[in-house]
């Protein structure tokens, strides 16, 4: 019977290897991420493929290098690999392994600011169609969508148009989360006090995956929802069947909603008007504004009549009580 030769040391070390750094690049990417279906996807899987292609240029010969290192000279009884312990000093070397570093480092300096520019969340998307503004607040453990232009609010998924950008207004009612369509769009911090600003757009219908990226207690994993691409017809017709067929989110419903629990899909004819801002103004200090990333333009938007009264009543509550409170320290004292 034929004996099967045995792979030599070098190739299983250079297989183990292989099956490492195969794993590494595959664990830090999710393979949706580069399947994008929307320009700000596509843009950012560019910007992936470049870095990545930039960084081998580096990594894969330094670990070619060290397999081929290590096995040249091990030790071993009849190794013949020259020695030269007087050896000090090469320029033509020194010139490579510093000069190509830094040619890519400064290469892909220029490209990430390039990039970083052209990805700005709260920039623009360049379209002949007007943007659809979605709000988003992160609950516990649930996504509350509300449609200000449409007057509906959703629960745990949401639709629009296809080849149309996406205005989405981002704050938190909760512990801060990080909103994420992988396939339309890197992810985006929501905070409590603050309202961010991002645009993405679908360029084909589909059902894209969605979901909170950041822990945020014991049932995050289940902040997941579906985000439907469709076309403007089947948009216009599912807005008037919301409108039709589902229940008022009053003010009472909103506050039992905010509570942590964990929902289903639910859709709401209509909300109160003003929600979005009166959540990101609840926890803005009196006197402040609050934070709205994306301009001056979106922190007038997000002061809200309602909420800087409240916040005026609050102050003047407060000064009442310190009055009382000094005027019952002064009687105490006579």
């Amino acid at each position: 019977m034929r004996k099967l030769k045995k792979p030599s040391t070098l190739k299983r070390i250079t297989a183990a290897l292989m099956l490492v750094l195969t794993m590494v690049l595959l664990s830090g990417c999710n393979p949706m991420v580069l399947d994008p279906k929307g320009p700000i996807g596509e843009s950012q899987k560019d910007l992936i493929y470049i870095s990545t292609l930039l960084c081998a240029i580096i990594i894969v010969p330094v670990l070619i290098l060290t397999v081929i290192i290590v096995w040249r000279y091990r030790d071993k009884p009849d190794n013949k690999a020259g020695y030269a312990p007087k050896w000090e000093h090469s320029t033509k070397l020194e010139v490579i392994w510093w000069g190509i570093p830094i040619i890519i480092i400064a290469v892909l300096a220029v490209v990430t600011v390039k990039y970083t520019y052209d990805l700005e969340p709260s920039k623009a998307i360049e379209s002949e169609k007007e943007p659809l503004t979605i709000e988003v607040t992160s609950l516990d453990w649930k996504w509350l969508f509300t449609y200000p232009e449409q007057g509906i609010a959703t629960v745990n998924y949401l639709k629009f148009p296809e080849d149309r950008p996406i205005k989405f207004k981002l704050t938190s009612d909760a512990p801060m989360n990080s909103f994420w369509i992988p396939e339309l769009g890197g992810q985006i911090y929501t905070m409590s006090g603050m309202a961010m600003t991002l645009y993405l757009q679908a360029d084909e219908p589909g059902v894209y995956y969605g979901a909170g990226a950041n822990f945020s207690g014991e049932h995050f994993g289940k902040m997941r929802f579906d985000a439907t691409a469709i076309s403007d017809e089947e948009f216009e017709s599912w807005v008037q069947e919301v409108k039709g067929t589902s229940e008022i989110l009053t003010q009472d419903g909103y506050n039992k909603l905010s509570e942590q629990s964990t929902v289903g899909e639910v859709s709401y004819s209509a909300f109160p008007e003003g929600l979005f801002d009166s959540i990101v103004m609840k926890y803005v200090t009196p006197g402040s504004s609050g934070h709205h990333h994306g301009g001056e333009e979106e922190e007038k938007e997000g002061e809200s009549a309602e909420a800087q009264q409240q916040v005026d009543q609050n102050k003047m509550s407060m000064d009442m009580e310190t009055n009382e409170t000094n005027h019952e320290n002064h009687a105490d004292h006579q």
